[in-house]
């Protein structure tokens, strides 16, 4: 199973993350499949940059989100798109 997760970066007390897609069975910060997008919530407000289309499509071939990367695909549109999509189809 595929899991759209956050991987952390950074030192003690100033993390950034990147959303990659993995494997649900790799360790948090392990092996993954693809670089989705950068989450770094100790800017204010937080910095986010999500491709769209790689979103998009791990969402299409059955990738599941995280909790916290739904809340972020959601406040970009994204979560809304694949919904319409797939409603259409």
């Amino acid at each position: 199973m595929v899991k759209i997760r956050l991987q952390r970066f950074g030192t003690t007390k100033r993390p950034f993350y990147r959303i990659v897609a993995a494997e649900a069975s790799q360790r948090r910060d392990g092996r993954y499949l693809e670089i989705v997008g950068l989450y770094d919530p100790t800017k204010k407000p937080a910095f986010v940059q999500i491709d769209k289309a790689l979103a998009l499509k791990w969402l299409n071939v059955g990738a599941q989100p995280t909790d916290t990367v739904r809340n972020l695909l959601s406040k970009d549109g994204i979560i809304a798109e694949y919904a319409e999509s797939k409603k259409n189809k």
